[in-house]
């Protein structure tokens, strides 16, 4: 079957200069029908340079980046670092078009305007955005190459992409020339996410997520662009604010969905509007995958566990999530199902990130921590932004007592994604074995605003505060942390100790309690620290009606906190005269088996008063 003829152009039909086809007739140009734009002067464009799009979309497949580039931009563009100020100068007037465009970056470039012209030729929008998106990935790659080893010397913020400033200038020019022109009503939206990308790399997000904005209404099935924007979202406020910008379509409704996990809201809202796009789509495995870790989030590590379970016998190849699943098997100490994950995800494919953490959270498991980070640190190597494996990876080197190697582990975690409640908390742990208290209290106070209705947070917070002597603020640490406590049935996800010592349904947390008592001591209010501590007590037999032993839910029973409180009582009712409390209270401590020769010593002391008060 042969293509319908059309009429040919001499440069429409380029090859490799040293081809031996250069000097064959060139055939006839393809049809627009290969094409699906509705503008024809860009289905036009498209049609001529189909060959060598095939050619260097082969290119970049292989990623040979470099040469993909070239053939549609054999010149080389601008290299060097991007500044942070240079895609938005505030003393520049722009025109409509180049808002938050990127320009080099000069000592005068906050009093001097200037126009960007466009450098690029004229291609379809669809030859450029490869050509373009194909010098950026040459830059990250090659940015990879010079960071070398993981921790290493080059690795961090020393190395940069030198691509980014000639992509900005060439951006900024193509859409000025374009704003000029009219034509900005005929942009595909893949220009705009690139140059939104090369904006975030510049650190100017605000202009980054207008332009990923942008993007998602000139093409919004474009999911790359979605998941660019939600990593400019910090907080639930922020999403508030984008989500009136966003196009009233379906792929807003996942994205909302998408961001919400990611910021740890597992509301009722946000479980319905997963409903809801479960009925359009029953059978996606993505949609379950966000219902797995909203239970995660939420701490129901049953459930959770349960979907992840059911999509890998649904798809035992399907890597993807992985990560997060070995997570949840490792918090609930499930050794055999982690084993069996391990060799599953290996089996399809061990040169994944996802496999790799896999792999060391099961070593993790079994305190073979010097095998974990080694696979931490494959896993890097093949995605240096990789979340997972900097966080665990952080988590590992605080095993092993190397304080350095963690924080910067953990630094490099918040520099991939600024939402991870575990790198802030895993930073505040880590300067808390320095003694670093106020360092640690600032990165606690980071991890409890990402999660405010975690306990342990706020533990941690109201810990710091009394470290640095602030009982007041401790105080109101502590007390949020009753109040997170409600909000979950189970203990926090943070590590290990999650499935060990989890508090009953209705029932306080006798060691807040009790921090909470002692921080009343300290400020000399003793009528309230004995009224905590009595609450401490009280955890014991759990909450119900004092004259109804059958009504009472389970409480903690006796505990090293609750024998403390009960001994602090004792001390006091002894100080201020209470003697038949006094006895009551030692005596329970002699049966409870903790704190036995104090409480005899404390009986004694008791007796003699009582004799003397008799004589």
């Amino acid at each position: 079957m042969s293509l319908p003829p059309m009429t040919s152009t001499t440069n429409s039909f380029n090859t490799d200069p040293d081809s031996p086809m250069q000097d064959v007739d060139p055939p006839p140009s393809m049809p627009s029908c290969f094409s699906a734009n509705n503008d024809p002067e860009e289905a036009r464009l498209e049609a001529q340079e189909l060959p060598r799009y095939l050619l260097a979309k082969s290119y970049f497949d292989c990623r040979e980046y470099d040469r993909c580039a070239a053939v549609f931009i054999p010149s080389s563009l601008p290299r060097g670092p991007l500044s942070p100020t240079s895609p938005n100068v505030k003393n520049r007037t722009p025109i409509k078009a180049s808002k938050g465009k990127g320009r080099e970056s000069t000592p005068n470039s906050g009093t001097r305007s200037e126009v960007p012209t466009n450098v690029l030729p004229k291609l379809s929008q669809k030859a450029l955005f490869l050509s373009l998106y194909a010098k950026y990935m040459s830059g990250e790659k090659r940015k990879d190459e010079d960071s070398e080893m993981i921790l290493g010397p080059a690795d961090g913020g020393t190395t940069v992409n030198k691509e980014l400033v000639g992509l900005a200038r060439s951006l900024e020019g193509w859409f000025v020339d374009r704003a000029v022109k009219g034509l900005e009503g005929s942009n595909q939206g893949w220009l705009e996410y690139l140059h939104g990308i090369v904006l975030a790399k510049g650190k100017t997000e605000p202009d980054a997520k207008r332009w990923f904005i942008r993007s998602v209404h000139l093409f919004p099935f474009n999911w790359g662009a979605w998941l660019e924007l939600s990593e400019l979202l910090n907080n639930v406020e922020d999403l508030q604010k984008v989500t009136p910008e966003l196009p009233q379509n379906l792929m807003t409704l996942i994205f909302h969905l998408y961001a919400s996990q990611e910021l740890y809201q597992s509301s009722e809202p946000v479980h319905h509007q997963l409903n809801e796009l479960e009925n359009i789509f029953p059978d996606s495995q993505f949609l379950k995958t966000q219902r797995a870790l909203l239970f995660y989030h939420s701490k129901d590590f049953d459930e959770a566990e349960s979907i992840f379970s059911t999509l890998l016998h649904a798809d035992p190849h399907r890597i993807d999530s992985l990560d997060h699943y070995s997570n949840i098997l490792y918090v609930m100490s499930s050794r055999p199902k982690l084993a069996f994950l391990a060799q599953v995800a290996t089996a399809t494919d061990k040169f994944r990130p996802e496999t790799c953490c896999v792999i060391g959270n099961y070593y993790s498991l079994k305190s073979e921590h010097e095998k974990a980070v080694m696979y931490f640190r494959r896993a890097l190597t093949l995605d240096r932004n990789f979340l997972s494996a900097w966080t665990l990876m952080g988590h590992e080197y605080v095993e092993m007592k190397n304080t350095h190697a963690a924080i910067e582990s953990y630094r490099r975690a918040v520099d991939v994604n600024r939402k991870d409640y575990r790198a802030w908390y895993g930073l505040g742990q880590t300067y808390e074995v320095l003694e670093m208290h106020l360092y640690a209290l600032f990165y606690y106070q980071r991890a409890a605003s990402l999660r405010p209705y975690d306990p342990k947070m706020w533990q941690a917070v109201g810990s710091c505060y009394d470290k640095v002597d602030r009982p007041h603020q401790s105080i109101k640490a502590y007390k949020r942390a009753l109040v997170a406590g409600t909000y979950y049935d189970t203990a926090s996800s943070f590590g290990s100790s999650a499935t060990n010592g989890e508090i009953p349904n209705g029932v306080l947390d006798p060691e807040t309690l009790y921090q909470i008592a002692l921080m009343h001591e300290k400020i000399n209010d003793s009528d309230e620290a004995a009224s905590y501590m009595e609450m401490t007590l009280a955890q014991e037999e759990g909450p119900g009606d004092d004259d109804d032993d059958e009504a009472r839910g389970p409480g903690t029973g006796v505990t090293n906190t609750t024998s403390k409180a009960r001994m602090w009582l004792a001390k006091w009712e002894f100080a201020r005269g209470g003697l038949a409390r006094a006895m009551e209270l030692a005596n329970e401590l002699c049966q409870d088996g903790v704190e036995v020769e104090e409480a005899k010593a404390l009986i004694r002391d008791i007796r003699a008063r009582m004799e003397s008060g008799r004589s």
